[in-house]
């Protein structure tokens, strides 16, 4: 008999996987519907089976990009009145991500089975998160989901092209220091060991910084170089494994908002995406509860997260959003008035869309600010870089001359 992989709802409402044996797909619904369960997802268990393209799915990401560009799409479909199911159909056909395109392809099945839009997302993580599937559900007991994602398409395009400014901010930076880092290995391991042995059959004594670039060759020409990688990978291990403790995580996000430059991108940064986040979400009728926990886990930073965990707790409390977040000496004060002024005049969701506004044009001059400063510095660490080579191999030629003379 067929072994069937089901995911059902208790009573009680939680969720869980069970496997069971039955004839067909037909008696296992309906046993399981016998017992007071009710049935999300069934599909007989093919055993094992070695699957390559979903193997190769397991390495791709949905970008934000590939989310808002699906959004827009679906968005025009279903104002167009097109039905869901033919409208995933359509989508997925033309997608170019895979994993999107396999997870579109399950979720138009979950809902021609019967399943709702939302709870049919739900079930693709790595492709909606909590933020998207919250909205899609109030858009569709709010009879908008059309305008909901629109929304959404308009929340991840802002997103998108915060990302995308931060990334070009760096990529500059990023190709001077491997630029000036491979022409610092390449003239230590290659131009100092033919110079210094020159200098050494000529009797010249090699000056204090010759015989350290000299050991710093010795060591990337020899088996020492893999203590180096060692203690490198061994250094990022132990970093990423104390940042995944709460103790850890909460310290080195609190040392990333105090670094000079950064600390000042990150928060304004994380500000202008929690006030953007939690306005589309108010804006679509999810309730605020529901929108604080989200955006804290959206937030990316534990102690900015810590903050607007302890507003959620206020406002359950009876408590404003403003007060709780003044407390805690993390967002600017601009951003908390403004909020304050959205709270008492009932128009919470249209101010923050105005501090997500305000502080993602804050992000872009940083950023246009931080490149200005970084690009006179990374020239300066490479020529000093180039210049720290090429002073140890000419100091010795100074005692050559000084002996021929």
């Amino acid at each position: 008999m067929p072994t069937f992989v089901v995911r059902i709802r208790d009573s009680q409402g939680k969720y869980r996987k069970e496997t069971l044996i039955a004839e067909s797909l037909v008696e296992a619904r309906t046993n399981l519907r016998q017992q007071g369960f009710v049935v999300q997802d069934i599909k007989q268990s093919q055993g094992f089976k070695f699957d390559i393209q979903k193997i190769k799915n397991s390495f791709v990401k949905v970008s934000v990009k590939d989310r808002a560009v699906f959004s827009r799409q679906f968005a025009a479909l279903t104002n167009a009145g097109v039905a869901i199911v033919r409208s995933l159909g359509v989508l997925s056909e033309q997608c170019s991500n895979p994993k999107l395109k396999k997870s579109l392809l399950d979720i138009s099945a979950d809902v021609q089975n019967g399943v709702n839009l939302s709870d049919a997302m739900r079930k693709h993580p790595e492709c909606f998160d909590g933020l998207y599937v919250s909205m899609v559900q109030a858009g569709e007991v709010g009879g908008v989901l059309d305008e909901v994602l629109n929304r959404l398409a308009k929340l991840l395009e802002d997103v998108a092209r915060l990302q995308n400014q931060i990334k070009s901010a760096m990529a500059y930076p990023m190709v001077v220091v491997f630029l000036a880092t491979a022409i610092f290995i390449g003239m230590t391991v290659f131009l100092i060991p033919i110079f210094a042995k020159i200098f050494i059959e000529l009797g010249t004594e090699l000056p204090p910084l010759t015989q350290f670039m000299l050991w710093i060759s010795e060591v990337l020409r020899s088996w020492r170089l893999l203590v180096v990688f060692a203690i490198v990978i061994g250094g990022n291990i132990a970093y990423k494994q104390y940042y995944k403790t709460p103790i850890g995580r909460q310290t080195i996000d609190r040392i990333s908002l105090k670094v000079p430059l950064f600390g000042e991108l990150i928060q304004k940064s994380s500000v202008a995406r929690f006030s953007r986040t939690f306005g589309a979400l108010t804006r679509s009728g999810v309730p605020i509860l529901t929108c604080l926990e989200i955006v804290r886990d959206t937030s990316g930073n534990q102690v900015i997260a810590n903050a607007i965990d302890a507003a959620r707790t206020d406002i359950q409390q009876g408590g404003v959003i403003s007060l709780a977040l003044q407390r805690e000496k993390v967002f600017p004060s601009m951003a908390i008035q403004m909020i304050s002024i959205g709270e008492e005049t009932g128009e919470l969701d249209s101010m923050l869309m105005k501090v997500a506004d305000f502080y993602e044009d804050e992000v872009e001059q940083a950023v246009k600010s931080l490149t200005s400063i970084l690009e006179p510095v990374m020239i300066v660490v490479l020529g000093g870089m180039v210049g720290t080579i090429l002073l140890s191999m000419y100091l010795p030629m100074f005692k050559v001359f000084d002996k021929l003379g």
